[in-house]
């Protein structure tokens, strides 16, 4: 035996192998993906990016609010968006991971709970790894609140 540097091709055989054995344990099969964006005077100021992975989870991978957007209540408009949009989907866990610069206390503040962290004090940086479970439909305002009818 010995070590080798995988080629291309090489990389995608054993993605497919990897997912032909997990098609043992994972009885069905769910594909889509939420990106939804907030927009002032035509001008993208805020976006989320996720995935659904297997077992009706959905993969949080970017949630993004300009800095003069903060604290405004926008950053929950789109989290609260993206549940009822999951729910809908069938999704019933969402996960995501964020540093301790981001958005910690955010994603507590909406029920997000740590299911782990680490201290990485040689860098300086923690990262904490969040679940959250949803069983139905979740409630949404129709309109983020500094909307103008």
């Amino acid at each position: 035996m010995k070590m080798i540097d995988l080629k291309e091709v090489q990389v995608e055989d054993i993605e497919a192998r990897l997912s032909s054995y997990d098609e043992n344990h994972i009885t069905y099969k769910m594909n889509g993906c939420i990106q939804i964006g907030v927009e002032d005077d035509g001008r993208l100021i805020a976006g989320l990016d996720a995935q659904i992975t297997a077992f009706r989870i959905l993969y949080v991978s970017t949630v993004f609010v300009e800095e003069a957007y903060r604290r405004k209540g926008i950053g929950a408009w789109m989290i609260r968006e993206m549940e009822k949009r999951a729910a809908a989907m069938g999704v019933n866990t969402i996960r995501l991971d964020t540093f301790n610069w981001q958005g910690k206390e955010f994603y507590e503040a909406l029920d997000y709970q740590c299911a782990g962290h680490y201290d990485n004090a040689e860098d300086g940086y923690s990262e904490y790894f969040f679940l959250k479970r949803i069983n139905g439909p979740v409630s949404t305002d129709a309109e983020h609140p500094a909307i103008r009818k």
